[in-house]
């Protein structure tokens, strides 16, 4: 069963790859910096086109590895 992209749905996906609390990730922060690899940014780009975001690409996450920019390109709303 999939959710819709949500700022939540994304925040959730994000945070179950970092092992993290979802309310620890600051929207501005650098997911890199705390620890999502490129291998998990394809992973949750898989994830995230399954659920219905057909057009996004890997450099459209890895370009601005921040949550409140991910959130703008998959939903048009912020973190």
């Amino acid at each position: 069963m999939n959710q819709p992209l949500s700022p939540e749905r994304v925040r959730a996906d994000v945070a179950e790859l970092l092992d993290c609390d979802p309310a620890e990730i600051a929207p501005e922060g650098n997911l890199v910096d705390l620890g999502l690899d490129s291998m998990r940014i394809m992973a949750l780009v898989e994830r995230w086109r399954a659920a219905g975001a057909s057009s996004l690409e890997f450099p459209d996450l890895a370009e601005q590895p921040e949550l409140a920019h991910w959130t703008a390109v998959l939903t048009g709303r912020t973190a």
